[in-house]
Order: structure tokens, then sequence, then C-alpha cells
């Protein structure tokens, strides 16, 4: 079978923003009334943002932030995770998930995944538990959520906090309900690559009003009225202008993470074709939100998923691996300890992922498929 390039077609990419003239405009008119930023972080598109936000998620509260490793940090640090605490989470993310908590002063306990679905497996969250543990961060992985009902019975019968990282999961539901309906706080990006995004920007939504009233103070130096601050805090409010960008980013959502979907499953049926590739689960009572269509080149090496990789790059597809170094083997994170994570580190040799954005048309999917066929025949 002969694959080519699509005549005329630039590279697929992994991912791409979805701008139209709605954002646009909307840019415009907060830079014409000239309020860009709020002294405490919640200026009037911040808020209108983060009302909007927190009914979508069906959260009580939102917290708008510049970024969503602030989001991230903020949350850890609000939920009073501190030097001589212990944090479970897996150690295939991105490495913002593991960087909060050592910033926080605590230590990052690595545990595996399920190979499944690559989010962190409940069993071995159990095993890991010590005295010190205070908290279990989960990650939503590829946009599939974890499986938060027996992790929340876990915490629960250890006292454990559980902040949940959605920053991928946009879109997503777990049991018929939205991410962070199982944590304490969940936390979202809006980064360029995201389902929906602000340029940059994160938000944290909660139930918890006491939790949340504190997160806002730290988001603005700790202050609940300028210059008085009351708690150790920092500064990441989000500008006005990406709030504005976030309200008709939200808008299109559903838009958007329908044509992810459709393109998945048009894809998906392209790649049954081969028995060489795992394709991406979304098992019985999951929503995926198809952040990053993920699949698996069974038994293969590094070098072997990597000249996969290679090829498809040459025919104008924007494939790329996520992540091909687990956190707890990166240099700075040795120092938490020696973790063998079995699954993990196989799934880290394995693993590449293919465009399904909105942007991405029928024909492209199409190509995208055989080419991918025709590299791991």
């Amino acid at each position: 079978m002969q694959v080519i390039c699509l005549e005329g077609d630039s590279l697929i990419p992994i991912n791409a923003p979805q701008i139209g003239e709605e954002e646009i405009k909307a840019v415009v008119k907060v830079m014409k009334s000239g309020v860009l930023t709020h002294g405490l972080g919640a200026g009037p598109m911040v808020t209108k943002f983060e009302k909007k936000f927190a009914k979508f998620v069906k959260a009580k509260h939102a917290i708008a932030v510049n970024t969503g490793t602030s989001a991230l940090h903020l949350t850890i640090t609000g939920t009073g995770i501190k030097h001589g605490h212990e944090v479970i989470l897996p150690s295939f993310t991105f490495v913002s998930t593991a960087e909060v908590i050592a910033m926080a002063g605590a230590k990052p306990v690595f545990v595996d995944i399920n190979p499944e679905t690559y989010n962190i497996s409940p069993r071995k969250i159990e095993k890991a538990i010590t005295k010190k543990t205070k908290a279990i961060m989960t990650v939503d992985l590829y946009g599939l959520p974890a499986d938060m009902q027996p992790i929340r019975e876990i915490a629960d019968k250890h006292a454990l906090t559980i902040v949940e990282d959605s920053c991928q999961a946009h879109g997503a539901s777990y049991k018929r309900r939205p991410p962070g309906a199982f944590a304490d706080a969940a936390c979202w990006s809006f980064y360029a690559s995201k389902n929906m995004t602000t340029g940059e920007g994160g938000m944290i939504t909660t139930n918890d009003d006491e939790l949340a009233e504190k997160m806002r103070f730290m988001r603005s130096h700790g202050e609940k009225e300028k210059y008085q601050s009351l708690i150790l805090g920092h500064n990441y409010h989000m500008p006005e202008i990406q709030a504005a960008i976030g309200c008709i980013q939200l808008k299109k959502l559903p838009k958007f993470s329908a044509k992810r979907r459709e393109n998945a499953k048009r894809l998906s049926t392209k790649l049954r074709k081969t028995e060489n590739l795992q394709l991406p689960k979304e098992p019985r009572g999951y929503k995926h939100s198809w952040y990053l269509y993920t699949v698996r080149l069974k038994d293969a090496k590094r070098k072997k998923r990597d000249k996969t990789v290679e090829t498809l790059k040459q025919k104008g597809i924007g494939a790329q691996v996520y992540y091909a170094t687990p956190i707890h083997l990166m240099p700075y994170y040795r120092k938490f300890g020696k973790h063998r994570l079995q699954e993990t580190e196989k799934a880290a040799e394995q693993v590449f992922s293919l465009p399904v954005h909105p942007g991405v048309t029928a024909k492209q999917i199409d190509f995208i498929g055989e080419s991918v066929l025709h590299a791991v025949a």
C-alpha cells in the first residue's frame, strides 16, 4: 500500500486553537473599555467567565487564574499541603502535576497506571498510603477522566484530599458528572492547545466554600482588601482579555467537542484494520474529551515507536509523543526515591498521539488513518 501526503496540504498539527471573529471582537471591546485587569483578580470579564464556567461544570465556585499550573499550585497550597507531607500521583503526565507538589515543599509519591486508560490505578494508590500522605492528585489524561469513585472511597477511608488535574478534560464526564464532582477541587488549563483556550489561563472549580474563599485571597497576594494581606499569597490574576476570549470559547466548546468526537470515531474505524495498535478506550460510564487521540504500538520498543512518529511527520502529520519520559525518571525528580512503574514505563515507550482537533477535516482523518496503517504494517 502506497500512501503519499495530501497534495497542497502542510503539516496537520496535533492541536490548533480555533479562534474566530467573535473572540477578536471580544478582545477589542475589553481594550476599548480600558479595564484590562483588577487589583484583586476579579474584574468584570473574569467574574463573568467564572460564573459561566462554574455553571458548565456544575460546580459551586470557579476561581480564574493565569495558567493551569497556577491553578494546580494554588489548589495544592490552598488545601494545606506543605513540607513533610506526601501526595500520591501518577508519573505518566505533564511535569506540572508533580512540580506544584515539590514547590509546596511536599514529596510526590509516584504510582503506576491502568494500561488500558493510562490513568492512575486506584489499586496502586492504597498500597502507597503512609502516615505522611495528605492528598491524592489524579489526572484525566488525554481527556479521559480517572476512575474517581473508588479513589474517592480510598480518600474518605484515609481522610485524604483529592485534587483532580482536569487540564485536558474540558467537556468530559464520569458517571454522567463533570470532572471535579468526586474531588475536593478540580484544576483546568486554557493553554493554546487545549479543547478551549484563552491563550494561557487556568481555572479551579470546587464546592467547598471555605477553600474557594481562601484561594481567592491567595490568588491576589493573600488580600481580601487591597494592601491588607491576611495570608501568604501569589499574583495569579487572569487578565480581562483572557477572560473575554474564554467566555466565547466556552460557548463554542460543545461544538468543538462534537467535532473531536466525530474525528476520533472516524479515525478508530480506520485503525481497527490493524492488530498492531491498541486504540484509545472510552469505558462504559465515561465520556472522553478527545484532547489527544492516543494509540499504542503493541509489543514495540521506543526506537520503533519513534521511527513510526518520524515517518508520519515526514508525511505532514503532526504526530507527537505524550509523554516520552515519565516524571519519576526525570533528573530532578529522581531525588524523591526510586520507583519501578512497569506499566508507566512501558506505555512511555509505545504510545503516540494523532490530530483529531476541530480543524482536522474528514479527508485529513482518512489520510492520517491510511498513513498510520502503512507505517505500522
